[in-house]
């Protein structure tokens, strides 16, 4: 089994490091900033053995060539965008070999957020950059609303237990959008219980599950009728189709 450690950056973000079972190695996803990078690794005795980017923001990619200056190690990252010293550019694919040490990868095109975003699974492990929050989805800066729809309904079909390594922690925020549009939502209260329970104690809120996402992520919901009727209250309007749900709430989630 992979263990998976969070290093938090900047004001919140999160830098994910893969460690391979039974080795220091570890793959370094989204560094947008090299030095609480290097404070782990010296702290934990990791060695890199590759840098994951799933899409070219400066809070992603920042730490990439201070990193390299310490340890040269390849560079993955979608063929579609800019990424600094990219060496292995990638488009979806099954069966991705990162490194021998590493289980297989499966590279996932997952446009929206930004144009050419992709995102990593490994083992029940999704590391999915801005697309899929903990309770929420990214920003479109650069990507279309119904690319970030058919991205989300391609990542709502991974197994319930896949577990949901976002780049920030904006859960608060993002449970408390939600709870505007599904107050009635039991699920949802429990959900935004425990979250402020973890957030008093300063700890992170993700990963999350995909369980947990399809029963209270807005973003996950747009085919439900509760999550349609609030979404046209906003908009306004009817709305004749799922996309156009998901299109109202991101608009929505934007202003919010």
């Amino acid at each position: 089994m992979l263990k998976v450690h969070a290093v938090p950056a900047f004001k919140d973000n999160y830098i994910w490091l893969v460690q391979s079972e039974n080795s220091r190695k570890v793959l370094i996803v989204d560094p947008g900033d090299a030095d609480p990078v290097l404070q782990h690794l010296k702290q934990l005795e990791l060695t890199p053995a590759a840098i994951l980017i799933t899409h070219h923001h400066a809070d992603h990619v920042g730490g990439v060539s201070d990193l390299l200056e310490r340890y040269p190690v390849p560079v993955f990252g979608p063929a579609s965008e800019t990424i600094p010293a990219l060496t292995d550019p990638l488009t979806e694919t099954e069966s991705l070999m990162v490194e021998p040490d590493f289980p297989l990868f499966k590279v996932i095109d997952t446009p929206g957020h930004t144009p050419g975003h992709i995102c990593y699974l490994t083992e029940n492990k999704l590391f999915c950059g801005d697309t899929l929050f903990a309770g929420g989805c990214g920003r479109l800066l650069g990507g279309t609303a119904p690319a970030l729809f058919q991205s989300l309904q391609k990542l709502k079909q991974l197994p319930a237990d896949t577990e949901i390594y976002c780049a920030h922690e904006y859960t608060q925020a993002n449970l408390c959008f939600a709870n505007a549009v599904e107050a009635d939502s039991e699920a949802l209260q429990r959900r935004i219980r425990k979250v402020e329970q973890l957030r008093d104690a300063q700890k992170a809120t993700v990963p999350s599950v995909m369980s947990e996402e399809l029963a209270t992520n807005p973003f996950l919901r747009s085919d439900l009728p509760q999550i349609k009727k609030a979404a046209e209250q906003y908009a306004g309007r009817p709305l004749l189709n799922d996309e156009a749900v998901f299109t109202a709430l991101r608009s929505w989630k934007d202003g919010f």
